[in-house]
């Protein structure tokens, strides 16, 4: 069946659309890869737009050597695997009697769920029962409070809703317990949309920052969204940076240190993005759509 004049207009309009607002995203990052890989002459003089002018990784090198983004890294990384992992968990305990119908009372604990998406405590009252549970300066206090989103669980439960009861049913009837038929039944029948939430909740335990600057105290156990932040609004980087030399001050700017720390940030969720993509059509669509 053609297209008809109208949809082909539509179609392509919808492709200019998609590609402005995808180039509105890609130029930033572009610009700022730009930055931190240009002379410091270059970008002084404002002369960086989207290519690098005279290839330099001395900034790089001095962010590497003379800040503590290597160990802000390594608790990146240790906030976001302990954190997806304990939220999974959480999430598919949370959302698995939730879906079944012989569950009692599983609507009046949606429903409360979903009152949470409503109505949130607010940041004092979250604060005082973090402090009371002495929780403060503590990765606790980041994996805690977010333990769960309502709306992931929703997702995920809509998910399970959709999965065939023959299948459970057989399983049963083989003498297939309740925990067996999650690990080997349910849950791998589940991997897209549980790729697409572990991908939610990666990326936001990776860029996590509020949550950093209020409950975390000491310097050392910052990440990097905290350790850049404080870089950009930094009036004096250079002289701050330890051991770096008079004379290599004038060697680069504080701009291509400042972006080169944002994209030492962000480029690993670019990378792992790609891979796991494809599985929000399979994965969220398909548990928001039969919701």
């Amino acid at each position: 069946m053609k297209d008809t004049w109208g949809e082909k207009i539509f179609y392509r309009f919808n492709y200019v659309l998609l590609a402005l607002a995808g180039l509105a995203c890609l130029l930033p990052i572009v610009h700022v890869a730009s930055v931190s890989l240009s002379e410091p002459h270059a970008v002084m003089s404002g002369s960086v737009a989207l290519w690098p002018v005279g290839w330099s990784v001395e900034s790089y090198a001095t962010l590497i050597e003379g800040t503590n983004i290597v160990r802000a890294f390594k608790n990146n990384v240790v906030i976001t695997l302990v954190g997806v992992v304990l939220s999974m968990i959480a999430t598919i305990m949370a959302a698995y009697p939730l879906s079944r119908s012989y569950f009692y009372w599983r609507r009046r604990f949606t429903l409360a769920i979903v009152f949470t998406m409503l109505f949130g405590g607010g940041l004092i009252p979250t604060y005082l029962i973090i402090k009371s549970l002495g929780l403060i300066d503590s990765y606790g206090a980041l994996w805690l409070p977010g333990l769960v989103s309502a709306f992931n669980m929703l997702v995920l439960k809509t998910y399970f809703e959709g999965l065939p009861v023959e299948m459970e049913e057989a399983a049963r009837m083989d003498g297939c317990s309740e925990w067996r038929l999650i690990a080997q039944i349910v849950l791998p029948l589940s991997m897209p949309v549980l790729a697409a939430l572990t991908l939610f909740y990666a990326v936001g335990y990776w860029n996590a920052f509020m949550s950093v600057l209020i409950y975390i105290n000491s310097p050392e156990k910052h990440n990097m969204a905290v350790l850049v932040q404080q870089m950009v609004q930094s009036q004096s980087l250079l002289q701050e940076i330890n051991g770096i030399q008079q004379e290599d001050i004038k060697q680069m700017t504080p701009e291509g240190v400042k972006t080169a720390g944002i994209l030492v940030m962000i480029v690993p969720m670019m990378i792992v993005y790609p891979f796991l993509q494809k599985y929000f059509v399979k994965g969220v669509m398909i548990g928001a759509v039969k919701g």
